[in-house]
């Protein structure tokens, strides 16, 4: 790992492949909020922050494509959950790092690159000698860890297809295997998720 980890290492991948279950099978990333699809909020916060973009999605691939980054799908067609998007991204990412956030957070941390990369740095340097640095890193809140906001190095591509393979698909628990490094934010706000449709409508105070 570099001594210094820049945006220009990452790119930032949207998850916006599930199913929409608590929106009725609604494309949750396509719907209206404060105006505009809820994942161009998420991509205008994301995008000064990373090198490039990838959305990952497995339907309307046209009109996530609109909304200015490529589109992944997952290498399976049932709707296998975050992970599977994960893997998608990692595989297309041309940076070392790949930044995961789901499409209904529109108000993600506009520091989540830099907190999460400068704990795996710190992480690094702690650890020292012939130790395994660790190759991932998550946010979590006093509220509880939210895994799919996460940095991750795209060597991890090869494992985490194996474990999509073998049957498992908790994101935390395949983070824990690879001691992925918890980076705690103070302010609950900027996790906030849309997943309902009554959801599209309430008035959230904005994030900083």
């Amino acid at each position: 790992m570099p001594p210094a980890l820049s945006r220009h290492a990452i790119t930032g991948l949207v998850l916006a492949g599930g199913r929409g279950q608590r929106m009725g099978g609604r494309d949750k990333g396509l719907q209206s909020f404060a105006g505009r699809p809820l994942a161009a909020h998420v991509i205008e916060r994301l995008r000064p922050q990373v090198s490039a973009l990838i959305i990952s999605a497995n339907r309307n691939g046209d009109a996530y494509a609109a909304l200015g980054a490529p589109v992944v799908s997952d290498e399976t067609q049932d709707f296998a959950g975050p992970l599977a998007g994960m893997l998608a991204g990692l595989r297309a990412a041309r940076t070392d790092y790949v930044l995961t956030v789901p499409c209904d957070a529109p108000y993600l941390p506009q520091d989540l690159a830099t907190r999460l990369a400068g704990a795996l740095i710190d992480a690094v340097h702690t650890i020292g000698g012939d130790a395994t640095p660790p190759l991932a890193a998550y946010a979590a809140t006093a509220h509880g860890p939210h895994p799919v906001f996460a940095l991750l190095h795209r060597s991890l591509a090869d494992d985490l297809a194996a474990t999509l393979a073998a049957g498992e698909h908790r994101v935390r628990a395949w983070l824990a295997r690879h001691k992925a490094v918890q980076v705690h934010f103070g302010d609950e706000r900027p996790f906030y998720n849309v997943n309902t449709l009554d959801d599209l409508h309430t008035d959230t105070p904005r994030a900083p």
